[in-house]
């Protein structure tokens, strides 16, 4: 969903392309770039160590409109962002014949720890006010620092981590606790803990084992499931931002597609974008919040099949506990 302005904006599309990538100046295979998926892979780039990654990119603007609109000095900026370190880096596009704007933005290693985010924003003066937005990409590019495959990822990644003596100084805090769940970057991940619960990644792990095993791989998956998909909610419905007459937009990326996913069963009969404005209505003013916690509980728990996998479980200790009366 497009924000709305008070003041003109574009209406035709802006399009932004990573035409090619170098990585401490040599060349990124042709592989590593992928235009369907809006995606760079820069894990396993031939080079152990490296500084920077510098992205030539060529942009495609409304020409037509933006020569007949009450607009001046437009501007094309490249953004690039990581929200897990706060990285930011901007670059300028310089205009060229048929609404083509071209230019480079680097991407130092050092600053970033995972997946940047890529985008394009078109800004001009209106009315005396400088750099006003009126336009944008509506889909970014993602800047994998550890893939090696430019995939856009969906998935929730899961990661194993020692949480006590481990090499992330944030987990540390939380030693005592199975699993974590961080959506503080644009794909969600589950930190596992390898020493809080003596073989409980190993069990994950398997697919073999006893059907006691089976039965408890399966509850432990079924309640990681849920805990990632309420912090994933809290974390969508935290980020919302608001048009100029407060009405809330749906955000892109992950936290779209959890919204839409869980919204119809924490705010059941209602159109997506009347859910939107009475689930921000509700965490605003505090009122009937507390009953909304009990429906982001049954849609997590539904995502998670919890409730049959929770039967499953409780058949088999009572076919367990009939075996040994016999």
């Amino acid at each position: 969903m497009r924000p709305v302005y008070a003041y003109p904006t574009l209406i035709g599309d802006v399009d932004l392309n990573v035409v090619s990538v170098a990585v401490d100046g040599h060349e990124l295979h042709y592989s590593k770039v992928s235009k369907p998926e809006h995606t760079v892979a820069l894990h396993q780039t031939e080079r152990a160590h490296w500084e920077t990654a510098r992205l030539n990119l060529r942009a495609t603007v409304p020409e037509r409109e933006l020569a007949d609109g009450d607009w001046t000095n437009v501007s094309c900026l490249a953004v690039l962002t990581e929200k897990s370190t706060n990285a930011r880096t901007t670059a300028r596009l310089t205009c060229g014949p048929g609404g083509v704007w071209t230019g480079a933005i680097e991407l130092s290693h050092a600053r970033h720890a995972r997946r940047a985010s890529l985008a394009l924003t078109v800004t001009a003066d209106i009315d005396g006010v400088p750099c006003r937005i009126i336009g944008g990409t509506e889909q970014n590019w993602f800047i994998d620092i550890t893939a090696s495959k430019p995939v856009r990822q969906s998935d929730v990644d899961i990661v194993e981590e020692d949480f006590r003596d481990g090499p992330i100084e944030w987990l540390k805090p939380y030693k005592d606790s199975a699993w974590i769940v961080d959506t503080s970057a644009d794909i969600p991940r589950v930190y596992l803990n390898t020493t809080a619960v003596e073989g409980l990644v190993d069990l994950l792990n398997s697919s073999s084992g006893s059907s006691e095993a089976k039965v408890l791989r399966e509850m432990a998956a079924s309640q990681i499931a849920q805990d990632a998909w309420t912090a994933m909610f809290h974390s969508a419905v935290s980020n919302l931002e608001s048009d100029d007459d407060g009405t809330p937009q749906m955000p892109g990326g992950w936290r779209e597609a959890v919204l839409r996913t869980m919204l119809p069963d924490v705010i059941p009969d209602r159109q997506l974008t009347d859910a939107l404005y009475e689930i921000e209505r509700q965490r605003g003013d505090g009122v009937g919040w507390s009953e909304i916690q009990t429906r982001i509980q049954y849609a997590a728990g539904k995502r998670s099949q919890l409730t049959r996998k929770l039967t499953v479980a409780v058949r088999s200790v009572h076919q367990s506990d009939d075996r040994s009366q016999r």
